[in-house]
């Protein structure tokens, strides 16, 4: 065992003069393992199934209970999935143990999944023995790994265990409270618990992410959840005996979806500085309204198709999640672009005054539903070939 532990500290060692490298600009490779896409897989179930909560429409709108609800679930689900990816992003090595807290992370997942739903109050213990489970491995392998750390990664490493130790024991409280004040201090400790690290930045950028990597990671959760709106719209719109309209809006709504992926990986893929050295901030948490705003078109998508919301409703609705995405894509890519390719004021004016004319035209003229969608593939077509080349 002593021999065990000293390969292990002798390990980590080499790892953190290797990561030193970083600040002589000098930028480690990290490649994404099997098991965290695997990993992924799991999440995008949980998506999928906060998304659902959006479908529940009733007298043509979703009331905002249920875009709360929508909301509340998400963020606990993101906020899981990015402690662990940051854990592995700064700290993360393919080591047998880190594989055991992965899985069994997996398992407080499915907890968590199979807890998720509109009825909070009926699942709530399940669902915070899923989400605390989570939190709690993550912090917990924090603390392990500050042992064989120095310096700056030590500090670290100390701070964000913590942290989230901290905001773990607050959401745990919420079992001694019932009605509105459980789901009060629930998030109380979830907002701490994300706070704190913006808090600490200044700590946080001493030991900058992978920057790479970091992309990498969100860039495959998103590519899944893209997946997933495609198969989703899919499930819901079936062409059948030649109808035309249905067959023309799965056309149009998968050239939307195409037109938003393209400018997305195009960016990370050629217009990014993957060397840059930050904290990784900006990423993370622009990506918790890419994501969400991702999941509310599809929903849009499908309930303008089914013609089961309101008109005007599903216009504020179905622009506005495109309003989040465009606004939450430009915010992550502008900081993070090489400089000759960052975007001027007046590219923002030019696309947010495209998305303005359309708006007005639909709220002054009754138009059908797959002119809108038609409209929005515009929309990300002129916004691809604008950020993309």
């Amino acid at each position: 065992m002593k021999y065990a532990s000293l390969v292990y500290k002798t390990k980590y060692i080499n790892d953190s003069l290797i990561n030193d490298r970083k600040g002589c600009g000098v930028v480690e490779e990290k490649k994404v393992t099997w098991l965290e896409l695997f990993y992924d897989l799991l999440f995008v179930a949980a998506v999928a199934t906060a998304t659902h909560v959006l479908l529940h429409v009733e007298q043509g709108y979703i009331h905002g209970e249920y875009l709360l609800k929508f909301v509340l679930i998400f963020i606990p689900i993101w906020w899981a999935w990015t402690g662990q990816t940051m854990f592995i992003n700064r700290f993360g090595q393919d080591f047998l143990h880190q594989r055991i807290f992965m899985i069994l992370q997996m398992l407080f997942v499915l907890i968590m999944i199979s807890s998720l739903s509109v009825d909070f109050d009926q699942y709530y213990v399940s669902f915070l023995i899923g989400y605390i489970g989570l939190r709690a491995l993550t912090s917990i392998q924090y603390l392990i790994v500050q042992k064989f750390e120095q310096s700056e990664r030590k500090k670290v490493a100390v701070f964000l265990g913590v942290c989230f130790g901290i905001g773990i024991f607050i959401s745990l409280l919420s079992l001694f409270f019932d009605s509105w004040v459980r789901y009060a201090v629930l998030y109380t400790g979830i907002a701490v618990d994300m706070i704190l690290p913006i808090l600490g930045h200044k700590r946080l950028a001493k030991l900058p992410t992978n920057t790479a990597h970091l992309l990498e990671r969100f860039a495959l959760l998103t590519l899944i959840l893209f997946g997933e709106s495609v198969v989703s719209i899919l499930a819901v719109i079936q062409p059948q005996k030649g109808d035309w309209n249905t067959i023309l809006f799965s056309v149009i709504s998968f050239v939307l979806i195409i037109a938003m992926w393209w400018q997305y990986f195009e960016n990370v893929e050629k217009k990014v500085n993957k060397s840059i050295q930050r904290a990784g901030q900006t990423i993370i948490y622009g990506h918790l309204l890419i994501l969400m705003s991702l999941s509310m078109i599809a929903a849009s998508i499908k309930l303008m198709f089914l013609h089961e919301v309101q008109y005007t409703f599903s216009l504020y609705f179905v622009f506005g999640s495109v309003l989040l995405y465009f606004m939450a894509t430009t915010l992550v890519f502008h900081q993070y672009r090489f400089e000759e390719h960052r975007l001027k004021v007046y590219h923002l004016g030019l696309f947010l005054g495209i998305l303005a004319v359309f708006f007005i035209i639909n709220l002054l003229l009754v138009v059908p539903s797959t002119l809108i969608i038609g409209e929005l593939a515009i929309f990300f077509i002129i916004y691809a070939r604008f950020t993309t080349t």
